[in-house]
């Protein structure tokens, strides 16, 4: 019914709808915000001329203001009007799912779910190939400042010939300016409006799944902003000078990024990452979620097994996100980014973990780029690269995400490996070399593989996000692309003649130290067509009649070279095709074969499936 004659913007429901944030209706709107502290809240907007009389809201018991008006619609502009104490302001909606931009007015949006499309399955852990790329400098279009969600669909052909089937994409919450890696947020609930806002991500969802990629998304909740932070003081109250209701307000708000750190102990403020991590997965249909450096959330200063750094508000916090997520998105994916290798973060909850089902492995990408990029061969430590293959966590090798670039490998000091291998000639032998080496490994070792954008068409110097990938680089190292692409279809089994690169299974068995040769074979039932054999030469000599065993007797084909001239014009590529496993017992198999490995190279054996 009316609210009153003389002022129609006001509605009266019968029953408040549940909901926070601004909600869109079939007449009018309504509006639910958490300000336990404020004296007084309304809603102003371009609906009611900004007016801080038109639209009051009422309290309601648990600290949140509701109310509505059926002169609101979708579209338009609104903030929430504050009193508290002598002070009055405005601040924008912290459900908002739309933005003007980072310091501008919320806009009211329904939530548009069918826009991305059928629901889709991604793929099982096993069969997970990632790539991790950067919306706002993945394809920068001629004459536009940045990438949008748009722009990236264009791409996304190419990367299903690629060999990819899923995407993790940096964070796309509201962040301050229009260029940032994303790890800001000052918006939460809201869709970059400079990719392309909420719609832009839908469109951006829906055509990942029609060429059969899933999207993985990047949330950061170990601290919110610092900048253009519309949460800071939401109702005006605060401690200390810090944050208000939704942080910490003592020395637990410190993190690295800024006294921003969430307080994990407030059960509105648990809600309202809880629900915000199932917002992307239910109103998006996002495939899963990976949580930016949990270190932080768990943990107040980053010293894990300190009891004093302890933070079990947060570890709780990461349980039941993963637990709500199982029960009403069981296919879905959640990744932890914590870098300590402990395998508590990937144990279920039940038995104390925190419930991820992978996460990102330190234990790998350090040792094996450390490998790659000392100059001596002889300081190349092959010990070190079989941990770093043969590594798991609780018992599963794919609880584990590995790679030899990402975002951070990249940045902050250091640089893409090729560059890294050899900082004035990124394209030089050695760098190609041997940065398509650590490729291999990681493409070929048991686990979750994953490469960063640009790195299959040897992208040197550092990642910025103010600087678009060099796709003319695709055009000049053509066959850097192709042995990416080639190693992408050996490791999803697309020939049907590698399913053991797809297997938990995996043995070290050959390491000759002298010849800086590391061999391993690679099963998931064992038997043609899945046994794999991968033999790496880690020195700059080619090797003639290296012998290496193998489990049964038969043909034994060549599926890569990585030394050969497809890839190459100047690589060196002694041709190896198929060979005879002979009876001779080697590394401890009953048989063996010969062949010829080129520097820096890789060769993947397999034979027929019966």
């Amino acid at each position: 019914m009316i609210h009153s004659d003389s002022d129609p913007t006001h509605i009266s429901t019968p029953e408040p709808v549940p909901g926070m944030g601004g909600l869109v209706l079939d007449e009018g709107c309504a509006f639910r915000v958490w300000a336990p502290h404020a004296e007084y809240v309304s809603v102003v907007g371009s609906f009611n001329d900004w007016d801080a009389d038109a639209c009051p809201l009422r309290r309601e018991d648990s600290g949140t203001w509701y109310g509505s008006s059926l002169q609101a619609r979708e579209g338009d502009a609104y903030r929430y009007h504050l009193r508290h104490e002598s002070k009055e302001f405005t601040r924008p909606d912290p459900h908002a799912r739309h933005m003007e931009n980072s310091v501008g007015n919320a806009l009211l949006w329904k939530p548009k779910r069918e826009f991305a499309g059928p629901a889709f399955d991604p793929p099982t852990l096993d069969r997970l190939a990632i790539y991790e790329l950067h919306i706002g400098s993945f394809h920068v279009r001629d004459g536009e400042p940045h990438g949008t969600f748009d722009s990236a669909i264009e791409k996304l052909p190419y990367l299903r010939d690629l060999g990819i089937n899923a995407v993790e994409v940096m964070p796309v919450a509201e962040f301050a300016g229009d260029l940032s890696w994303g790890y800001n947020p000052a918006h939460p609930y809201c869709v970059e409006s400079a990719y392309g806002g909420p719609e832009g991500f839908l469109r951006f969802i829906r055509a990942a799944h029609e060429h059969g990629i899933a999207v993985i998304l990047d949330v950061v909740y170990n601290h919110f902003g610092p900048s253009d932070l519309g949460l800071w003081q939401f109702d005006g109250w605060s401690e200390n000078g810090q944050g208000g209701i939704y942080f910490y307000n003592d020395w637990r708000a410190g993190t690295p990024w800024g006294d921003t750190r969430p307080d994990y102990g407030r059960g509105e403020v648990r809600s309202y990452i809880r629900d915000n991590a199932l917002m992307w997965l239910q109103e998006y249909g996002v495939d899963g979620l990976r949580l930016d450096m949990t270190l932080f959330i768990r943990c107040f200063k980053g010293c894990p097994g300190d009891a004093a750094d302890d933070l079990k508000e947060g570890w709780g916090l990461m349980q039941w996100i993963n637990d709500e997520i199982r029960r009403e998105f069981p296919k879905a994916i959640t990744i932890a980014e914590d870098l300590q290798d402990s395998e508590w973060l990937v144990k279920p909850t039940s038995v104390g973990g925190a419930g991820f089902h992978s996460q990102w492995d330190a234990s790998f990408v350090h040792p094996v780029r450390g490998t790659m990029i000392v100059p001596g061969d002889e300081h190349r430590d092959l010990d070190a690269v079989a941990t770093a293959v043969a590594g798991r966590y609780d018992g599963d090798a794919f609880k584990r995400v590995i790679y030899t670039e990402s975002h951070d490998e990249v940045a902050n000091g250091k640089a893409r490996l090729p560059s890294e291998i050899h900082p004035d000639e990124a394209d030089s032998l050695p760098a190609r070399k041997r940065s398509t080496l650590g490729a291999a490994l990681a493409l070929t070792a048991p686990g979750i593989p994953m490469i960063f954008q640009g790195q299959e068409f040897l992208e040197d110097e550092w990642f910025r996000d103010s600087v678009p990938l060099d796709w003319r680089k695709l055009e000049t190292h053509a066959g850097i692309h192709a042995l990416y692409r080639d190693l992408h279809r050996l490791r999803l089994n697309a020939d049907g003649h590698t399913a053991g690169l797809m297997g938990q299974h995996v043995e070290i068995h050959h390491i000759d130290h002298e010849r800086k040769v590391l061999g391993y074979r690679r099963w998931r039932e064992g038997g043609p067509g899945d046994e794999v054999i991968v033999l790496f030469n880690f020195s700059h000599q080619s090797l003639d009649h290296q012998r290496v065993g193998v489990a049964f007797a038969g043909t034994w084909k060549a599926r890569l070279n990585s030394d050969s001239r497809v890839y190459s014009s100047d690589f060196g590529e002694t041709p190896v095709f198929e060979l005879n496993a002979e009876e001779e017992p080697c590394d401890g198999q009953p048989y063996s074969i010969a062949t010829h490995l080129g520097a820096y190279s890789v060769v993947i054996f397999s034979q027929d499936p019966e």
